[in-house]
């Protein structure tokens, strides 16, 4: 399974779900695989997909926040997946496309190719729903699941790189305006 096949299959799954996506592939897999107001799209901030999503979620306790991280991203920032683990956001589904590469910035080898094993990290720390998934029918069990039961969810899909196919607008205001209006709270002009 492609990161861009995981990403499709997770869309037609979407109703009113925020989705925070990281920057680079993540993001473009989202958008090729359906654009929507309720994506956010992050622009340099490797590393923060976590934590922008941890924090929407506590503010936004009503809806449900999904994560689209990579595994060299989340490796940046290992320290927010103990930040979810004290605050147990039940709301927060964080995906990590693990294709063992940093594939935005050439393809050179994560640490998750060598053996680090984001789930069982997370597990560690005391993220109970944490899992690695490795197929398409394993990825849309744990995605429904984690949809609808109470979280916090940690899910690791190992997934093949996708070539972009097609990119977000890099228009970071115009991104916020609209992902905030889609959330009931429009910024006063």
């Amino acid at each position: 399974m492609t990161r861009l096949d995981a990403s499709r299959r997770l869309r037609a799954r979407l109703t009113d779900e925020a989705v925070v996506a990281s920057l680079g592939h993540p993001a473009y897999d989202l958008f090729a695989a359906g654009d929507r107001p309720e994506n956010f799209y992050t622009w340099g901030s490797m590393g923060l997909a976590s934590s922008v999503g941890l924090g929407l979620a506590m503010a936004r306790p009503d809806r449900r926040v999904v994560v689209l991280d990579g595994d060299g991203s989340l490796l940046m920032n290992l320290g927010s997946l103990a930040t979810i683990a004290t605050v147990r956001p039940p709301n927060l589904v964080v995906i990590v496309w693990d294709n063992e590469e940093y594939g935005t910035t050439g393809g050179q080898p994560t640490a998750t190719a060598h053996g680090a094993d984001l789930a069982r990290a997370a597990q560690a720390l005391g993220i109970a729903g944490s899992a690695t998934v490795r197929t398409p029918a394993a990825f849309d069990a744990r995605i429904d699941r984690a949809l609808r039961a109470p979280g916090p969810w940690i899910i690791v899909a190992k997934v093949a790189e996708s070539a972009p196919v097609a990119k977000p607008p890099l228009d970071c205001v115009l991104l916020k305006q609209r992902f905030m209006a889609a959330l009931g709270a429009p910024e006063p002009r």
